[in-house]
Protein backbone atom coordinates (compact mmCIF):
# COMPACT_ATOMS: atom_id res chain seq x y z
CA UNK A 1 0.00 0.00 0.00
CA UNK A 2 1.78 3.41 -1.16
CA UNK A 3 0.32 6.49 0.96
CA UNK A 4 0.39 10.11 -1.20
CA UNK A 5 -0.01 13.44 -0.29
CA UNK A 6 0.04 17.07 -2.23
CA UNK A 7 -1.12 20.58 -1.55
CA UNK A 8 -0.96 22.48 -4.86
CA UNK A 9 -1.80 25.80 -5.20
CA UNK A 10 -2.34 29.25 -2.53
CA UNK A 11 -5.56 30.26 -3.01
CA UNK A 12 -9.56 29.56 -2.66
CA UNK A 13 -8.60 27.30 -5.72
CA UNK A 14 -6.34 25.38 -4.07
CA UNK A 15 -5.86 21.01 -4.67
CA UNK A 16 -5.41 18.94 -1.56
CA UNK A 17 -5.13 15.47 -3.12
CA UNK A 18 -4.59 12.24 -0.56
CA UNK A 19 -3.82 8.82 -2.55
CA UNK A 20 -3.78 5.24 -1.77
CA UNK A 21 -2.46 3.05 -4.33
CA UNK A 22 -2.56 -0.85 -3.72
CA UNK A 23 -3.19 -4.13 -5.19
CA UNK A 24 -7.25 -5.07 -6.16
CA UNK A 25 -6.81 -8.60 -4.34
CA UNK A 26 -5.71 -6.74 -1.07
CA UNK A 27 -6.93 -4.24 1.50
CA UNK A 28 -6.92 -0.73 -1.02
CA UNK A 29 -9.53 -3.11 -3.21
CA UNK A 30 -11.40 -4.16 -0.24
CA UNK A 31 -11.78 -0.39 0.66
CA UNK A 32 -11.87 0.89 -3.11
CA UNK A 33 -14.75 -1.42 -3.82
CA UNK A 34 -16.47 -0.47 0.02
CA UNK A 35 -16.41 2.31 -0.69
CA UNK A 36 -18.05 2.59 -4.06
CA UNK A 37 -20.78 0.51 -2.92
CA UNK A 38 -21.73 2.70 0.42
CA UNK A 39 -22.05 6.27 -0.55
CA UNK A 40 -23.13 8.59 2.02
CA UNK A 41 -25.20 11.83 2.28
CA UNK A 42 -23.14 14.64 0.33
CA UNK A 43 -20.03 12.16 -0.73
CA UNK A 44 -20.77 9.73 -3.60
CA UNK A 45 -17.67 8.40 -4.54
CA UNK A 46 -17.52 7.42 -8.28
CA UNK A 47 -14.77 6.53 -10.93
CA UNK A 48 -12.65 9.33 -12.04
CA UNK A 49 -12.76 9.42 -16.25
CA UNK A 50 -10.81 10.88 -19.09
CA UNK A 51 -13.79 10.85 -21.28
CA UNK A 52 -17.28 9.55 -21.01
CA UNK A 53 -16.76 5.70 -20.62
CA UNK A 54 -13.18 6.03 -20.44
CA UNK A 55 -11.70 5.00 -17.02
CA UNK A 56 -8.11 6.28 -15.90
CA UNK A 57 -6.24 3.05 -15.13
CA UNK A 58 -5.33 2.27 -12.73
CA UNK A 59 -9.30 2.92 -11.97
CA UNK A 60 -9.08 5.63 -9.41
CA UNK A 61 -11.86 6.18 -6.90
CA UNK A 62 -12.64 9.75 -6.46
CA UNK A 63 -13.82 11.06 -3.11
CA UNK A 64 -14.71 14.14 -1.70
CA UNK A 65 -13.80 15.37 1.69
CA UNK A 66 -16.16 18.33 1.55
CA UNK A 67 -19.56 18.11 0.78
CA UNK A 68 -20.93 20.03 -2.32
CA UNK A 69 -22.96 22.29 -1.30
CA UNK A 70 -23.81 24.62 -3.60
CA UNK A 71 -24.11 24.53 -7.82
CA UNK A 72 -21.00 26.01 -8.31
CA UNK A 73 -19.30 24.46 -5.82
CA UNK A 74 -20.81 20.92 -7.18
CA UNK A 75 -19.51 21.68 -10.93
CA UNK A 76 -16.15 21.93 -10.11
CA UNK A 77 -16.08 19.04 -7.75
CA UNK A 78 -17.38 16.26 -10.42
CA UNK A 79 -16.39 18.62 -13.58
CA UNK A 80 -12.30 20.63 -13.58
CA UNK A 81 -11.28 18.72 -10.07
CA UNK A 82 -12.31 15.26 -11.08
CA UNK A 83 -10.51 15.94 -14.29
CA UNK A 84 -7.51 17.49 -13.01
CA UNK A 85 -7.39 14.00 -10.77
CA UNK A 86 -7.89 11.74 -14.12
CA UNK A 87 -5.57 13.52 -15.68
CA UNK A 88 -2.75 13.73 -12.87
CA UNK A 89 -3.02 9.76 -12.71
CA UNK A 90 -2.58 9.30 -16.67
CA UNK A 91 0.28 11.64 -16.18
CA UNK A 92 2.05 9.90 -13.52
CA UNK A 93 1.40 6.47 -15.77
CA UNK A 94 2.84 8.49 -18.62
CA UNK A 95 6.02 10.04 -16.99
CA UNK A 96 6.91 5.91 -14.95
CA UNK A 97 5.68 7.43 -11.89
CA UNK A 98 3.15 3.98 -11.90
CA UNK A 99 4.10 1.41 -14.26
CA UNK A 100 2.16 -0.03 -16.76
CA UNK A 101 1.92 -3.46 -14.92
CA UNK A 102 -0.06 -1.46 -12.18
CA UNK A 103 -2.84 -0.18 -14.38
CA UNK A 104 -4.43 -3.40 -14.67
CA UNK A 105 -3.55 -4.92 -10.82
CA UNK A 106 -3.64 -2.02 -8.76
CA UNK A 107 -6.52 0.53 -7.88
CA UNK A 108 -6.24 4.34 -6.29
CA UNK A 109 -8.12 6.04 -4.14
CA UNK A 110 -7.96 9.87 -4.53
CA UNK A 111 -9.60 11.90 -1.49
CA UNK A 112 -9.71 15.28 -3.10
CA UNK A 113 -10.29 18.72 -1.23
CA UNK A 114 -11.86 21.73 -3.52
CA UNK A 115 -12.58 24.46 -1.35
CA UNK A 116 -16.55 25.73 -1.25
CA UNK A 117 -15.23 28.68 -2.00
CA UNK A 118 -13.59 28.31 -5.42
CA UNK A 119 -14.22 29.80 -8.47
CA UNK A 120 -11.42 29.56 -11.49
CA UNK A 121 -12.90 25.65 -13.47
CA UNK A 122 -9.31 26.63 -14.79
CA UNK A 123 -7.37 27.05 -11.86
CA UNK A 124 -9.04 23.81 -9.56
CA UNK A 125 -8.36 21.44 -12.59
CA UNK A 126 -4.56 22.83 -12.90
CA UNK A 127 -4.17 22.58 -9.20
CA UNK A 128 -5.85 18.83 -8.80
CA UNK A 129 -4.09 17.57 -11.92
CA UNK A 130 -0.59 18.97 -10.16
CA UNK A 131 -1.33 17.54 -7.03
CA UNK A 132 -2.10 14.15 -8.01
CA UNK A 133 1.03 13.85 -10.08
CA UNK A 134 2.68 15.13 -6.76
CA UNK A 135 1.04 12.87 -4.67
CA UNK A 136 1.65 9.86 -6.95
CA UNK A 137 5.48 10.56 -6.61
CA UNK A 138 5.41 11.39 -3.29
CA UNK A 139 3.79 8.09 -2.68
CA UNK A 140 6.55 6.13 -4.80
CA UNK A 141 8.85 7.87 -3.37
CA UNK A 142 8.51 7.49 0.15
CA UNK A 143 7.70 10.94 1.23
CA UNK A 144 7.93 12.47 3.02
CA UNK A 145 11.36 11.27 4.97
CA UNK A 146 11.48 11.02 8.15
CA UNK A 147 14.46 13.86 8.22
CA UNK A 148 11.66 15.87 6.35
CA UNK A 149 8.83 15.39 8.75
CA UNK A 150 11.79 16.36 11.69
CA UNK A 151 12.77 19.40 9.90
CA UNK A 152 8.64 20.45 8.88
CA UNK A 153 7.54 19.55 12.60
CA UNK A 154 9.15 22.94 14.09
CA UNK A 155 7.07 25.30 11.75
CA UNK A 156 3.56 23.60 10.79
CA UNK A 157 1.49 25.21 8.98
CA UNK A 158 -1.31 23.56 6.37
CA UNK A 159 -1.31 26.64 3.70
CA UNK A 160 -3.65 28.73 5.77
CA UNK A 161 -2.39 29.35 8.48
CA UNK A 162 0.73 28.30 11.09
CA UNK A 163 1.13 27.07 14.29
CA UNK A 164 4.21 26.71 16.76
CA UNK A 165 7.15 28.29 17.89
Amino acid sequence: MLIGESAHGDDLNAAHVNTVLGPRSGPVGVAWATALATPTVGHSPFIAVLAPSVAVKPFTLFVTKATPHSDLHQSLTWGPAQAGVAVGVADAVADGTITAERCDTDVLIASVWVNPRAHDADAVYRNNRAATAAALRNAIAGRPTLEQVRTASSHVTNGLNTAGD
